[in-house]
């Protein structure tokens, strides 16, 4: 009997085996990058996995080189305008698209998701002339401009439109509100998971954005976060320790943003509708 329940119970045994290996190679980088802050430059070259004492000389180097609060304000500002402004945008698009009905509607539709297909770093160059041209160089605003209209949360928005109760809309306009009142009143409350879903995703890519921003940050006082952990990790004689506090602190906002947001993440990607 025993023999039996084991047998079954096996391939339980096997999942949670290779979940839990699975898990432990996710969060190995974050550990080792915890304890390599508290290690010397030349311990974490050799791999040291033992927690150091030199955490606070590492903290106190890290914040003489770097102006904290000017970075992460400058990541925080231009994380928070860009995710606002881009869930407004396409979320308008993804609604426009899905809602109303036209015979050039497909076309634009995938005329937008076809520029998905371009890599970036063959808009890197016309993208810096519009910008130098706008006098837009050195500055947030050319950050956060080009990715307003994101072909990718177009195409989430509306794929979560399609299970947007059409009654709702029909019901409003009987009760004689216009489209935008339809929108902000009643559809944005209904797909409120999706919009925290897209929420999280956009923040990330904003907050994590480094390339576009490494050509057009040009001065210390514009740079984010990860400009400055990048300058300090490529310099002549890097020092790790620094980094890894860097790292561990450009870390925090995206896990708290996730983690408060957790819940309506999944509700979102998994389409549900309230």
């Amino acid at each position: 009997m025993t023999t039996q329940r084991f047998a079954r119970a096996l391939p339980d045994i096997f999942q949670y085996v290779f979940l839990g290996i699975a898990a432990f190679l996710s969060i190995f980088p974050f550990i080792w990058m915890l304890i390599g802050a508290t290690n010397k430059n030349n311990d974490i070259i050799q791999g040291r996995l033992s927690i150091g004492s030199s955490l606070q000389d590492n903290i106190a180097s890290f914040l003489t080189k770097v102006d904290l609060p000017l970075v992460m304000w400058n990541s925080i500002k231009i994380a928070i305008i860009g995710t606002a402004i881009t869930m407004l945008v396409s979320s308008l698009a993804g609604y426009g698209f899905e809602m109303f009905r036209s015979k050039w509607r497909e076309r634009i539709y995938s005329a937008i998701l076809l520029t998905l297909m371009v890599p970036f770093a063959a808009l890197m160059i016309p993208l810096f002339k519009m910008m130098g041209w706008g006098g837009l160089i050195n500055t947030h605003t050319a950050v956060i401009l080009p990715g307003i209209a994101s072909a990718f949360i177009i195409f989430y928005f509306r794929q979560a439109s399609k299970a947007f109760p059409t009654e709702l809309r029909d019901a409003a306009k009987m009760d004689g509100l216009k489209e935008w009142q339809i929108f902000f009143y009643i559809y944005v409350p209904v797909m409120r998971s999706t919009y925290a879903a897209a929420f999280v995703i956009v923040f990330m890519l904003n907050w994590n954005n480094y390339l576009w921003p490494l050509i057009v940050l040009q001065s210390n006082e514009t740079k984010t976060i990860t400009l400055v952990i990048s300058s300090l990790a490529s310099s002549y004689t890097p020092n790790f320790g620094e980094v890894m506090i860097g790292v561990i602190l450009a870390t925090l906002p995206t896990l708290f943003v996730f983690f408060v947001m957790q819940r309506q993440f999944v509700q979102g990607m998994l389409g549900s509708v309230k």
